[in-house]
């Protein structure tokens, strides 16, 4: 989990700003409104995510990340649908997301998994460098 969120860190710093990053740390992850889910081959770490729980009442994509080396074989789609099913389970109706404008594959995953454009939410502020988007989610 470490090397996954350490790499994170270090390809979206170097995208971005830090006043354009939101991160999570380690310690955060660890809270009690944070379900955090990793992809694992023989034991290695490949993919993670995270669902953060909002107070208001929705749900928030965070911490998404797919090691170079483990691309292209659908984990990231895999860690998407593990966060929403979750948050489904937990009686969350809408998920929510920020994203980096300088990650096509990201938005591309999002779009394609039902993520639309929205307003900034939350803490968010409106930022140039940042995409904001949402999906509805049906009951289970």
């Amino acid at each position: 989990m470490r090397e996954l969120i350490g790499a994170l860190d270090s390809y979206l710093s170097a995208l971005y700003p830090p006043t354009s990053n939101h991160f999570l740390d380690l310690e955060q992850l660890s809270a009690p409104d944070i379900r955090f889910f990793v992809a694992r081959r023989a034991g290695a770490p490949l993919a993670c995510g995270a669902l953060r729980i909002d107070r208001a009442g929705y749900g928030e994509v965070k911490r998404m990340y797919v090691a170079p080396s483990a691309r292209g074989q659908g984990l990231g789609r895999a860690i998407l649908a593990r966060i929403e099913e979750r948050a489904a389970s937990e009686g969350l109706a809408l998920m929510r997301l920020e994203t980096g404008i300088r990650q096509a594959e990201a938005i591309a995953l999002y779009r394609s998994s039902g993520y639309v454009d929205c307003e900034p939410f939350g803490e968010y502020r409106l930022d140039p460098l940042s995409r904001f988007m949402e999906k509805r989610l049906r009951p289970t």
